[in-house]
């Protein structure tokens, strides 16, 4: 999995179609688009870079908004891994290069299906990072998302994450 893609609930069928065309268009016709256990939510395989298919998603929304109808969120995923806390920071620690000493970064943690202690993995992981941490101005966002035993871990900027809502919305103002 290196795409977690949202929808509404119980319309995975119809966006895990939508998601593998426009993987198709953009070049990877073999790309899978999984349901996951979690009513609402794809895990999405693609041999594409998934930052620069997810950069792709925008302009796409942009030029023809109708064309995306079921898909809500799109999340690149840098790295997964087992739901452990160990093999989250070790996660991390594999991207962490992306961080220049003045940087400032958080942490977010969604979590679905899992008793790990987001509170417990918001602190490992921050135990690993020499950075400041800024909730409010920061310049990267470690995500963290949880999907039962599996756990996707991206280091992002702001515009990593694109919503279908938000750039319809931002576009027409």
């Amino acid at each position: 999995m290196n795409l977690i893609v949202t929808c509404s609930r119980h319309l995975e069928e119809e966006a895990s179609g939508e998601m593998t065309k426009i993987l198709s268009e953009f070049g990877d016709p073999m790309a899978r688009a999984d349901h996951s256990r979690f009513s609402g939510l794809l895990m999405v395989t693609t041999s594409l870079d998934a930052f620069h298919t997810v950069a792709k998603i925008r302009a796409k929304i942009l030029d023809e908004p109708w064309s995306i109808r079921y898909c809500h969120r799109f999340i690149p995923v840098q790295e997964s891994t087992r739901a452990s806390i160990s093999e989250i920071i070790a996660a991390v620690a594999r991207h962490l290069e992306l961080l220049q000493p003045e940087d400032t970064y958080r942490i977010t943690v969604e979590k679905r299906g899992s008793d790990l202690s987001t509170k417990d993995l918001v602190e490992a992981v921050a135990d690993t990072i020499n950075n400041k941490v800024s909730l409010e101005g920061f310049d990267w966002n470690i995500v963290i998302e949880i999907l039962g035993d599996i756990a996707g871990v991206s280091i992002l900027r702001s515009g990593d994450i694109v919503s279908t809502m938000k750039v319809k919305r931002d576009s027409s103002d």
